[in-house]
Order: C-alpha cells, then sequence, then structure tokens
C-alpha cells in the first residue's frame, strides 16, 4: 500500500466518523427539537440567518445549530431575560434561506439583539412558553 492509499483512506474514514457523529446529533435532537433559525446580526440583507433546532430545558431556551457537531447546544436563552422587541415577516431576500410561512421576532437577551425565525404553528408554542414563567418565589408584596 502506498502513502496515497494510506491518505485516501484516513480521509474516508475521517469522513465517515464526521457524518456518524452528524446523523447520530440529528436522530438525538430531532424527537422534541422545533425548526428555529437564528440570526445574531440583524440587518437588511436577508443574510446570516443559521438554521437549528430548538429546545425547551424548563426555564432555558436551548439552540442547536444543525450544522455544528457540538454535543450540547450552540445558544441557550433564559426565558426571565428574553424579551421580545418586534415581530414581522421576513422580507424578500429573508424569504429564500427560511421556511414558507415563517415570522421573524427580533429579541433582546439583556445583552445583545439577535433575531429568531420560526413558523406560525411552532411560534404559537414559543410565546405561550416565554408567557408561563412561573411566579416568583418572593413575590414583591411580601418583602
Amino acid at each position: 500500500m502506498g502513502i496515497g492509499q494510506i491518505v485516501g483512506l484516513a480521509l474516508v474514514t475521517g469522513a465517515l466518523l464526521v457524518s456518524l457523529v452528524a446523523v447520530r446529533r440529528h436522530r438525538r435532537l430531532r424527537p422534541g427539537g422545533i425548526d428555529v433559525a437564528l440570526r445574531c446580526r440583524p440587518n437588511d440583507t436577508g443574510r446570516g440567518w443559521r438554521q437549528g433546532l430548538g429546545r425547551y430545558w424548563g426555564g432555558n431556551f436551548a439552540w442547536f445549530r444543525l450544522s455544528s457537531l457540538r454535543s450540547g447546544p450552540d445558544r441557550v436563552f433564559v426565558r426571565e431575560q428574553l424579551q421580545i422587541l418586534e415581530r414581522r415577516g421576513p422580507t424578500v431576500p429573508e424569504s429564500q434561506g427560511l421556511p414558507s410561512g415563517s415570522i421573524v421576532l427580533r429579541c433582546r437577551t439583556g445583552v445583545e439583539e439577535l433575531e429568531l425565525a420560526m413558523r406560525q404553528d411552532t411560534l404559537t408554542g414559543f410565546l405561550s412558553w416565554l408567557e408561563s414563567a412561573p411566579p416568583s418565589a418572593n413575590p414583591p408584596w411580601l418583602s
């Protein structure tokens, strides 16, 4: 076996391992996950959207990028810190990269502004989760 064949075999093996990890991650996240696109730097060009899956973890909303191989979430949003500033339909350039019927939410997380895009049925569940924060453990009238 020559050097070229060994290098080729190593490359094929590496590609197979990366593919297996990606498929395993996607299968693990898909049940219970919702399709949510994220854009960290809101702009008017329609670019910068990243496709991913969101999952509700108690008081947190975890976002997993589809093209990532990380074992954990790429972003975690705390319910009490997440504010919706604006709700709108996608612009014409944005509609090319987002699922049809998406609604775009411009949000603030306390330190940054970002945009989330999801279908209407997903948005209904997201808004219900966001508004269903449990009552404070220490109500203001007891202090």
